[in-house]
């Protein structure tokens, strides 16, 4: 009997097959190295799994188990598996042999790693000088090699089961480095506990549409494609994609592939700039759900180019230079269905109440009922930042025109580095939403009246009191009590005093 997988140990050997790389270079440049080779690994350990038990059904019938692992979900060219490769690698050219395996693959399996000409492996070579002169980049490709060989790293199916054991590493590693890296490598990831809570709070149903125009890894979007299997045990929905970065979007189509998510589409490139989510008519694409964390405040996001937008982006104004949050918010916006759009957005809290180009942007958007929720999260949360932020959610079929302003700033669990939102804190957020009333000192339902008599201004203190009242202090009883001590301490000099006359003390 094959022993089952145990997703701990599988983790750990991942993470130990890292210390290969480290003091060599950074961690955002070995994350590459390290999930592409764990993508290698489990297509081969896959293939090899199907094709050991065709010979068990079939016998040794070379041709005909041939054409039948044409009907794999992945081809796998012989030279190009990963045990090929482990074979070779105590031979020189280990980086060109990678590099050439993975061209294989590629070229055999046509556009799933394929995007309008752009290759998952495009920017990704093993065969490079970052890891030393031939001889010593040779030598740590082959302890790579070996470490993903460790019966820990057994992948296959038969050992897996039904556990998503691969997703959940990849979603570890891109976790850690994120957690190791800092800022840089944590621009393509979105906590877990963050991605829950906004696929909650937007509920995706069975033949939703659901796009991420700033998409990183993709870890958010597929949260939301889980939330429809838990909820409705339904894959019948569609996941929609852009990232700018060439190297987070190869991450996000590898990581698509790993979770079993085939019915996507995720496009390489800047979502402002260049919006690639277009209709046969080449307009924007319209989505049921729109979420996303966009970088916060970026700069030089396009503004230049903003005013003369041909899908009318910014009709209702164009955001500041040097602070790109509107212009996400924006895209996303037009991006929704008329009827059953709905949207949630991670933004710095600046984006509730500056001013000037902003505040006049933010003023249109709730004049025309757009915003349904502002929600205050933690500080610390996000890797690269301690600052708060805050989630906003957005809906084209508004009850009515309130908006709920909830303050989850002090529920979480506070962490050596993180600080992490735990399943009850994340209950009682989305309780309180669907709810839609006050919760004193947490939530409150604001009119538009009084959200205009605010001139706008979405800042949550403005609606949420969370002051503590301290309690009043009895005078009277504080003195009664210090007289009782000072009768004490007397009574306790008396008897010490006699003590030590005992002893001989004077």
């Amino acid at each position: 009997m094959t022993e089952k997988v145990n997703q701990d140990s599988v983790n750990k050997a991942l993470w130990a097959a890292c210390d290969t790389f480290r003091g060599t270079i950074s961690a955002d440049t070995y994350k590459d190295f390290i999930l592409t080779m764990l993508f290698l690994k489990y297509i081969s350990d896959v293939w090899q799994d199907h094709y050991e038990t065709y010979v068990e059904e079939h016998g040794d019938e070379p041709e005909l188990i041939e054409e039948l692992m044409k009907n794999e979900r992945f081809v796998l060219p012989r030279d190009a598996s990963f045990y090929t490769l482990w074979e070779h690698r105590h031979e020189p050219g280990n980086g060109e042999r990678i590099d050439q395996a993975l061209q294989a693959i590629e070229e055999a399996n046509g556009s799933k790693l394929r995007d309008a000409g752009k290759s998952v492996f495009q920017d990704i070579s093993f065969n490079t000088d970052r890891l030393g002169e031939e001889k010593q980049k040779n030598t740590i490709l082959r302890h790579l090699l070996e470490d993903f060989a460790k019966s820990e790293m057994n992948l296959r199916p038969s050992r897996v089961g039904s556990l998503d054991v691969i997703g959940n590493a990849y979603e570890y590693l891109i976790k850690n480095f994120a957690a190791s890296g800092g800022q840089k490598a944590g621009e393509f990831y979105t906590p877990p506990e963050v991605s829950d809570l906004i696929a909650e709070l937007l509920d995706p149903q069975p033949n939703d549409t659901i796009c991420d125009p700033a998409c990183g890894s993709a870890s958010l979007l597929m949260k939301c494609g889980a939330k429809v299997r838990k909820n409705h045990n339904s894959r019948q929905y569609a996941l929609y994609g852009q990232e700018a970065i060439g190297s987070t979007w190869s991450l996000a189509k590898m990581n698509m592939f790993l979770h079993g998510e085939d019915n996507h589409k995720i496009e390489w490139g800047d979502t402002i700039r260049n919006p690639k989510l277009l209709d046969k008519h080449g307009d924007l694409m319209l989505f049921d759900i729109v979420t996303a964390n966009p970088p916060f405040s970026l700069d030089k996001w396009g503004h230049d180019e903003a005013e003369h937008d041909k899908y009318g982006r910014f009709r209702r104004g164009v955001p500041p230079k040097t602070k790109g949050d509107y212009a996400f918010i924006l895209h996303m916006i037009e991006t929704l269905k008329p009827k059953t759009g709905r949207m949630g957005v991670v933004v710095p809290h600046g984006v509730l109440f500056r001013s000037s180009s902003e505040g006049k942007i933010r003023q249109k958007l709730i004049e025309e009922n757009l915003l349904d929720a502002v929600i205050g999260l933690p500080e610390k949360l996000f890797y690269g930042t301690g600052i708060p932020a805050a989630i906003l959610i957005f809906s084209r079929n508004k009850a009515d025109d309130s908006i709920m302003f909830i303050d989850a700033s002090r529920e979480f669990k506070a962490g050596k580095n993180q600080n992490l939102l735990t399943e009850e804190n994340i209950r009682k957020i989305v309780a309180t939403y669907e709810a839609g009333a006050d919760v004193d000192k947490y939530a409150y339902v604001a009119d538009l009246d009084e959200v205009r008599e605010n001139d706008y201004n979405l800042n949550i203190p403005r609606y949420v009191d969370t002051f503590e009242e301290e309690e009043e202090i009895d005078l009277m009883a504080v003195r009664k009590e210090r007289e009782q001590l000072k009768a004490q301490l007397a009574d306790l000099e008396v008897e010490m005093e006699g003590y030590l006359k005992e002893l001989g003390y004077t």
